[in-house]
């Protein structure tokens, strides 16, 4: 009966100790939360007042309120949705090719030693490359519209995606391979049953950076080939002088960025609950 009671005093302590750690985590999520919005505040009142007593220039600067007014009037006639819609669009199609090819090419790698020794060494280059050097060549080949802008977003990630990626699948565990062939399983097992699960995090942490490369490339795209899209008013807008637009322009980028991240990042947490 002591061992019983002991036992289950210690179990007890235990899981207030977890649940008091649970909180103070919680705790200081929501410290942290508020701090980034105080920050956020400071800046932008900063800025309003700045410009409001001429301490900067509104033309060349904007300010909060004058983004606003021209936000509002991008909902009133619709720009807001074509232009955002069309950007969007185009970085999901760039993402969702961006992963799968990097994992088909990983996967070829993986499985051919050889084709691996060849092939590396000319990813590895391509990867160095500046992305926004090659958009020109696009426009020869392609022409200018979707098509030369979802290759811009593809070519920012892809070469660096199927590096990290075959990196992920040659760090698995190689016994836990040598156990599926003693098993009678071939290689083609191996990969759907111990390299490919076992990888998912190093995808899902792929997956994250490649959102973001995704629409860097389609802005240089749209930089160069578009005549709709937010890459489109940027460049637009800072030729005709509209620094409204252009920063309107950038901040609906950056809540496109986190909310897209946002997403993967809420996939990650519900593939680790599940494992």
């Amino acid at each position: 009966m002591n061992r019983k009671s002991t036992n289950s005093t210690l179990k007890g302590e235990a899981l207030t100790a977890q649940q008091l750690y649970i909180k103070k985590h919680h705790k200081h999520h929501h410290f942290v939360t508020i701090l980034r919005l105080l920050v956020l505040v400071l800046f932008l009142a900063i800025w309003e007042f700045s410009g409001r007593l001429g301490l900067i220039d509104t033309f060349f600067f904007s300010s909060p309120c004058m983004v606003v007014t021209f936000f509002i009037e991008m909902l009133r006639d619709g720009s807001f949705f074509t232009h955002t819609g069309i950007t969007l669009l185009e970085t999901l199609i760039s993402f969702l090719l961006i992963t799968i090819i990097s994992i088909l090419s990983a996967t070829l790698l993986w499985h051919s030693k050889t084709l691996s020794e060849i092939i590396e060494p000319f990813l590895v280059v391509l990867n160095s490359l500046p992305k926004s050097a090659l958009a020109p060549l696009f426009i020869v080949w392609l022409g200018t519209g979707i098509n030369t802008i979802i290759v811009a977003g593809i070519s920012v990630a892809i070469f660096g995606s199927v590096i990290n990626l075959y990196t992920g699948f040659k760090s698995v565990d190689s016994e836990k391979l040598k156990l599926i062939q003693t098993l009678g399983g071939n290689r083609f097992d191996a990969f759907l049953k111990v390299v490919l699960p076992s990888s998912i995090p190093t995808i899902l942490s792929n997956m994250k950076v490649n959102i973001g490369l995704a629409l860097v490339g389609v802005i240089i795209g749209e930089f160069l080939a578009a005549r709709r899209g937010l890459g489109y008013l940027i460049i637009y807008g800072s030729q005709v002088f509209q620094l409204n637009m252009v920063i309107t322009s950038i901040i609906i980028l950056c809540v496109i960025a986190m909310g897209l991240y946002q997403c993967i990042q809420w996939t990650e947490h519900y593939y680790k609950k599940r494992a």
